[in-house]
């Protein structure tokens, strides 16, 4: 593994932890309405693209990072769906 490898490799990480911390905080917080749905549609839409790009580049840092942020969206908007449903 190459050294840029590494670093995107940790972004990565950083980048991923956050998103589960904020879909954690979201799951515990009982008041959706702070939470837009264009937030989901956009990060889903913006996720598969950056997933072809990173495919057609060979490129499996990123090819791994936006399926995982591409599945935080998906999740989030699973969270944001049950919570709405139930107030």
């Amino acid at each position: 593994m190459s050294g840029p490898d590494i670093v995107g490799w940790i972004a990565s990480a950083i980048l991923i932890a956050t998103l589960a911390r904020q879909i954690y905080t979201q799951w515990k917080d009982p008041d959706p309405s702070g939470v837009s749905t264009w937030l989901f549609v956009g990060q889903i839409t913006a996720s598969l693209g950056f997933i072809a790009y990173s495919w057609m580049l060979k490129n499996w840092v990123f090819i791994v990072t936006n399926s995982i942020i591409l599945l935080t969206a998906l999740v989030g908007q699973w969270v944001m769906w049950r919570k709405k449903k139930q107030s």
